[in-house]
């Protein structure tokens, strides 16, 4: 995840809560933000960051990208890689430990 995907992501949250604060102000029933699709959309980020990768590395093996260009690519999908696979070891790890718990 680059810097600017952190600020669009951090924007949203923002405006959000912000929606979800006017929403109890004014008394209007307002549903809690759907972590699911949260998910998906940062996973379909990733997906695009993965192949926008895939497709700079043809352009410079083909001279028409600068490398510093694919080399920034390749970073960027490789951290958007690691974040959502950090988060699928902390979902993972509460469902184990949702799964000890006694009943």
């Amino acid at each position: 995840m680059d810097p600017l995907m952190a600020a669009r992501a951090y924007g949203a949250a923002v405006k959000q809560a912000q929606n979800l604060t006017k929403g109890q102000e004014e008394g209007q029933a307002v549903g809690a933000p759907d972590f699911g699709k949260m998910l998906q959309g940062a996973l379909q980020q990733t997906v695009k960051s993965t192949e926008g990768a895939e497709n700079m590395m043809v352009q410079q093996s083909q001279g028409k990208a600068e490398l510093i260009d694919a080399v920034t690519a390749i970073s960027s999908a490789e951290t958007s890689l690691q974040t959502v696979i950090a988060v699928r070891d902390q979902v993972i790890s509460a469902y184990q430990e949702i799964m000890r718990m006694p009943i």
